[in-house]
């Protein structure tokens, strides 16, 4: 009695008398939608991997991978900590450097210039001058261990390290760079080496990198084009984003204009919302010269306005100017794709350039013409009051784009959105043979995707009885002379929902109104 999927046996070319079940799969597949809420940030760091994405979901992720955020320009840690004040909590995060980037080290047991050991960070970075430890008896007679410790890292402990000579310093190496067993694996704060003279027997001790040569961050010489990077193997910069699944990106204070085309194409390639942002500073008239001047007219791009950010860096305990990158990416990850960023709270804003110092009355509000202006370019800003009350938010909610189909925040995400799931889902298609079943199958996991957005609230028709979609996959737009060559195609329709951009209330008022009130079943008046 053999039991087999549908489709590994020929039914049509059976000898043996006997029961065969065939296991029929699901006919209507389903699809999982992508996640919208992760947000891809390049930059500066102290600590970290140069060039390779690290996931990262709280401020204690971060400050393990990369060290503690810095207040000077094209820091990372300074993006996502503005993010994580706005709900964020996806993040693939990767540092770049000028290449003079260097890691701490220090020799132990030192004589002059001769010793038995090195031990190097496991990155560059100034992070790693912060490296202490010690070696002190191990556990059994005869042993020794030794001590790495690192803020934000649990300390490191090799246990019971044994040996003479050369052997012992040989046996510490291995610890540190190998580990010793399941539960003590290899340092992830430094690497070890060994030394010039290995006759020097150990000692109890501490020690401090400090004493050592200084690692160094390599953040000097950043330029916005250390950002972009390449996209040649292997990628760097903002191109080691690819395929990450990041449906929002910033690149962190890069505000040079020669850059962002460049940043919009990449976002239409890997279906990412860029984060861009003018000059600190900057001025309305030559925010809206320089936009037409680069020529960025894209959906896939959004360009804040140069007025900068006062916040509240607590961790350095200063009050500073940064990039509204970090706040407007935090904010639209923790939104529904649907969703613009017109009029939603933003968290962690103290004031800005234009507007003024924390404490102080605004000054310099944007006015209706100011707003026009920057709109009309595909500039957005952040800015107190909104619509809804005096807070920070959003003002806009536009992308780059002139075109007024797809210039808004919910057009880019979900259409990326939708493009994403389906890439992600619907090749499981390719290689089946074309048929009828094959055009309904397609058809039915299409539809059941989109019925699942309907449901969710993030499709919706304005008629009661309206459907904002719909598929074709048949006959009709799949002739025998196309599906002959391999090919079959499905025509995918969906109605967006748009936004309430310029709400109008009409009032007739006055004592010569004269009110038609009527009556519902209900008995109540309207």
């Amino acid at each position: 009695m053999p039991i087999v999927t549908q489709g590994s046996l020929n039914t049509t070319a059976l000898v043996v008398p006997d029961l065969y079940v065939e296991i029929v799969p699901p006919q209507t597949l389903v699809l999982n939608g992508v996640p919208t809420d992760i947000i891809g940030v390049v930059g500066t760091a102290t600590w970290g991997p140069v060039d390779q994405p690290a996931i990262i979901g709280t401020m204690a992720d971060y400050v393990s991978a990369f060290g503690s955020l810095q207040p000077r320009k094209y820091d990372m840690g300074t993006q996502v900590a503005t993010a994580i004040q706005q709900g964020a909590q996806n993040f693939r995060c990767v540092r770049v450097t000028d290449g003079t980037d260097t890691a701490a080290q220090l020799g132990l047991f030192y004589t002059g210039t001769n010793g038995p050991l090195v031990l190097t960070a496991l990155y560059t970075g100034s992070f790693g001058n912060q490296i202490t430890g010690a070696i002190m008896p191990g556990s059994q007679a005869g042993t020794w261990q030794i001590t790495l410790s690192l803020p934000g890292f649990t300390p490191e402990v090799f246990n019971n390290i044994a040996g003479t000579g050369a052997a012992f310093w040989q046996n510490v190496v291995n610890a540190i760079n190998l580990g010793q067993g399941s539960l003590r694996g290899p340092s992830q704060i430094v690497v070890a080496s060994l030394g010039n003279t290995l006759t020097v027997s150990p000692s109890a001790e501490s020690f401090a990198f400090s004493y050592g040569t200084p690692g160094t961050d390599g953040a000097t010489n950043v330029t916005a084009v250390t950002l972009v990077g390449q996209s040649t193997t292997p990628r760097t910069g903002m191109y080691a984003l690819s395929g990450q699944g990041c449906s929002i990106a910033a690149l962190a204070d890069s505000d040079d204009q020669t850059q962002w085309t460049t940043q919009a194409a990449f976002g239409i390639t890997e279906g990412i919302y860029m984060i861009l942002t003018g000059p600190q500073g900057d001025t309305i008239t030559d925010a809206v010269s320089t936009i037409q001047s680069v020529g960025l007219d894209s959906y896939s791009a959004k360009l804040m306005f140069g007025d900068w950010i006062w916040w509240n860096d607590q961790t350095n305990n200063l009050l500073r100017l940064v990039s509204p990158q970090g706040f407007v990416a935090g904010r639209l990850a923790n939104l529904s794709p649907e969703q613009s960023s017109l009029n939603k709270p933003l968290y962690g804003v103290v004031g800005s350039q234009r507007s003024g110092m924390p404490g102080a009355p605004l000054a310099n509000v944007y006015s209706t013409a100011d707003l026009q202006a920057l709109f009309t370019a595909g500039i957005d800003v952040i800015a107190n009051p909104q619509p809804a009350g005096s807070f920070w938010g959003v003002r806009g909610g536009f992308n780059t784009s002139t075109n007024p189909a797809n210039d808004g925040d919910n057009y880019t995400r979900l259409t990326n959105y939708i493009a994403a799931t389906l890439a992600a889902g619907m090749g499981q298609f390719v290689g089946l043979p074309i048929n009828a079943a094959l055009f309904a199958q397609i058809r039915a996991t299409l539809l059941s995707f989109l019925q699942a957005m309907l449901g969710q609230g993030m499709l919706g028709a304005t008629s009661s009885n309206g459907t904002p979609y719909q598929v074709v996959c048949d006959t009709s737009n799949n002739p025998a002379s196309r599906t002959a060559l391999g090919y079959v195609q499905a025509d995918v329709q969906v109605q967006y929902m748009a936004i309430n951009e310029k709400f109008i209330v009409n009032v007739d008022g006055g004592q010569t109104v004269t009110i038609q009130n009527q009556t519902l079943p209900s008995g109540q008046i309207s």
